[in-house]
């Protein structure tokens, strides 16, 4: 990473701390295995696939998980311009607005502010990777039959901080220097949910344009 994007992407920017994998676990040893392919410069495509042997829950909830990381830190460099005032509905442009709905507070889809939809989906994923019933760290401990639900539905709110950095805060990413690092951030993503199956076609419509321009 260049000096301007470590000044951009440092760990005093990140919006909440990271979850890391604890080494020595396979979890780690796969973290490590999906690094080493992107810093090799790997093409993206074949850096997604399941590697020889592996298992697929283990391979799809360590990279939920970095990807959790990365796009926390995305929204992080831009969080000082994303406001209840410039950005009072969580939106991507005037045909797509995001509502926020949980078992908790908002049981009913509701519409909000984009920092305060940002805030509440991050609390919301951070709860759902950190829990062992969900992503067990243990060897051996068997993922849930509703795994695939629940990273569906991560990766698909994820997928509307990127629809909403790109349309209502581009400019703030290419000021701070950061436009290549996202776009690669946003390819690995789109190449990875596709891979797997991971996003519903419906669910990617607000990028479309971009996505056939930057991964086609």
């Amino acid at each position: 990473m260049s000096n301007p994007l470590k000044q951009v992407f440092n760990k005093d920017r990140t919006f909440r701390p990271k979850r890391k994998f604890e080494p020595g676990t396979q979890r780690f040893e796969l973290h490590k295995k999906a690094q080493a392919s992107l810093n090799a410069g790997l093409d993206l495509k074949l850096a997604v696939q399941l590697p020889h042997g592996e298992d697929l829950n283990d391979w799809v909830a360590v990279n939920a998980v970095d990807f959790f990381n990365r796009i926390n830190l995305i929204y992080g460099t831009i969080s000082d311009s994303c406001t209840e005032q410039s950005c009072p509905v969580m939106s991507g442009g005037p045909k797509y607005e995001y509502r926020w709905q949980d078992d908790n507070r908002y049981r009913k889809p509701t519409a909000l502010s984009a920092p305060k939809y940002m805030n509440l989906l991050m609390d919301w994923i951070e709860v759902q990777i950190n829990n062992e019933g969900i992503f067990p760290t243990n060897v051996g401990t068997p993922f849930p039959k509703n795994f695939f639900q629940v990273v569906k539905k991560i990766l698909s709110r994820l997928f509307r901080v990127f629809v909403h950095v790109y349309i209502h805060h581009f400019e703030r990413i290419i000021h701070v220097g950061a436009e290549a690092h996202v776009n690669t951030c946003y390819k690995h993503f789109y190449y990875f949910v596709t891979e797997f199956n991971l996003i519903d076609n419906k669910e990617l419509e607000p990028l479309k344009e971009m996505t056939l321009r930057m991964c086609h």
